[in-house]
């Protein structure tokens, strides 16, 4: 996103495909000269980057090589946090999370799976170890990089994301070269190393480095790739991992991309029919369309005259943009946008609007670099104009031209993606539990299908009618699909094996302006960083 909730993208075309045994690494440190044990310390009440959202935990730090071919060369620091295990007798080890983003922290989440409100049981959180850190080139671990921070936003309204003309266009293609070329000059050939790939390998490094010969895992949205990234180079130190929310491999990263300009449109299409369906309260129209139309009013409104001179129909589309992801914001938002199409009244906008912090262009910064050399993409920016103007034209005006700029760097970047790492795992393979809404946007439902095929020792729960990217221990709050998390991370116990979906789940009631559910407030710390 355009902040932590916001982080988005994603693709270009990819090969996906079962990792033969001899492609899997069996360890991230051979060789490395990393230490043999983390010295933990309780973490500062007041974090400089995260505040009080590490209160109560311990925190450490571990070395890695910069570049693991060299591993007696560079080193850089990882900034970690754990939530110790309280059940040492049946202690079952450690779990390493990841929100997603790529670029998302993730020194808080322990925080998360410790508290039962969240879905998980005190009896089942207590008997692991819970790892958080934040991946390489983020937050507090090293190195730390943000580029030209112009680009996320110049400090007033940005020129509408949907172009009107083709100088227009030329001018977006400019300022998203311009970022490459930045992040070129600041950062050289450190960008190279900061790949979903050395992440894995930095994962095995911090497995190796607390004394455990497997590690679980629990990744949402991209978390969800590098998960299965991790699966395929080091299958045999999994124990246990959930992927929630799934990236599609084989869309990395340009194609997964194109993918979600059309699920964010129906995903929209949703948000709108539920407005309309709250015609007594918000008066924006009895049908979905009807609604959309007094969204693009809306739209035109702030782009004649932005709300003081910051917020235009680029922030406009943004601060919409979560409603895509979840519905816990839907109340807030449609009354927002009722107050300003039918009283002129911004101060829903001016609520719902921040401009970006350091720690939002870190997060940026890391996404382009981890997504543009994770994969190839189109280097000529013909194939994006004929791609993204189409998918607008034929009625995807949600997402599309907004996710054109937030990748098209990628066009530009100084390190050319390279070949994907293949993903899967045999029938020897770990024990994976898939975790996916039915009515995903951001990582639409064929991605759980396809890491589904490609770990045949997976099981896929499907949350039926789901809306909410980041299904199981979040504000979500499906019973249903926190048992199945619960019943795995206890004991192991998946569903039995079915065609297609393994189990399913029907999805918790979309919410009502006049009840409205007290994860409307959840923190961001609540909030699962995903791919756009």
């Amino acid at each position: 996103m355009r902040r932590l909730v916001l982080i988005t993208a994603a693709v270009s075309t990819g090969l996906a495909g079962t990792a033969a045994a001899a492609s899997a690494e069996t360890s991230a440190g051979a060789g490395a000269p990393v230490r043999p044990a983390i010295a933990w310390t309780a973490c500062p009440d007041d974090d400089p980057l995260l505040g009080g959202a590490l209160k109560g935990l311990e925190c450490g730090t571990l070395r890695v090589p910069l570049d693991y071919a060299d591993p007696r060369g560079k080193t850089i620091k990882l900034a970690l946090t754990r939530a110790r295990a309280t059940d040492t007798r049946r202690y079952d080890g450690i779990v390493l999370l990841n929100r997603g983003g790529p670029g998302g922290y993730g020194r808080d989440l322990p925080t998360r799976f410790t508290n039962p409100a969240n879905g998980l049981p005190r009896e089942i959180s207590a008997r692991y170890d819970w790892i958080g850190f934040d991946p390489r080139g983020v937050a507090a671990s090293e190195p730390q990089i943000a580029c030209d921070p112009g680009y996320l936003y110049p400090g007033r309204a940005r020129p509408d994301y949907v172009p009107g003309n083709a100088a227009e266009e030329a001018a977006w293609v400019k300022k998203a070269k311009a970022f490459a070329d930045d992040c070129g000059d600041r950062y050289g050939a450190t960008l190279k190393h900061i790949t979903t790939r050395n992440v894995a390998r930095d994962m095995d490094a911090i497995r190796a480095a607390l004394g455990q010969r497997q590690t679980s895992y629990f990744g949402y949205s991209y978390g969800t790739y590098l998960g299965s990234v991790y699966a395929s180079m080091f299958p045999r130190n999994v124990k246990r991992m959930v992927l929630d929310s799934v990236v599609r491999p084989s869309g990395v990263w340009y194609a997964d991309n194109l993918d979600q300009n059309e699920a964010f449109q129906k995903r929209a299409e949703i948000f709108f029919d539920w407005i309309a369906d709250w015609n007594s309260v918000y008066h924006l129209g009895t049908t979905g369309e009807q609604v959309e139309a007094a969204f693009r009013k809306g739209r035109e409104k702030i782009k004649k005259a932005p709300v003081d001179g910051r917020i235009g129909p680029s922030e406009y589309d943004d601060i919409f943009l979560p409603d895509g992801y979840r519905n816990y914001t839907w109340v807030a938002h449609a009354q927002a946008l009722a107050d300003w199409v039918l009283r002129d009244d911004p101060s829903g906008l001016r609520d719902n609007f921040a401009e970006p912090a350091w720690l939002d262009q870190n997060s940026y910064a890391v996404y382009t670099s981890v997504e543009c050399q994770d994969a190839p993409w189109p280097r000529n920016w013909s194939r994006w104009h004929a791609d993204h103007s189409r998918q607008y034209r034929q009625g995807a005006t949600f997402l599309t031209w907004g996710n054109a700029w937030y990748n098209a760097p990628c066009a530009f970047w100084p390190v050319k993606g390279a070949t994907p790492q293949r993903i899967g795992a045999g029938g020897d393979g770990p024990p994976i539990l898939i975790v996916q809404p039915e009515n995903d946007a951001a990582t639409p439902l064929p991605g759980a299908y396809e890491v589904h095929r490609l770990f045949p020792t997976s099981r896929m729960v499907l949350e039926l009618g789901g809306n909410n990217h980041g299904t199981s221990i979040t504000a979500n709050r499906n019973q249903c699909m926190n048992g199945h998390v619960s019943a795995f991370l206890g004991d192991g116990t998946l569903p039995a094996s079915r065609k297609g979906a393994d189990a399913f789940c029907k999805a918790n009631p979309a919410p009502t302006p006049a009840a409205v559910s007290a994860a409307v407030n959840a923190s961001a710390a609540d909030d699962v960083a995903v791919i756009r």
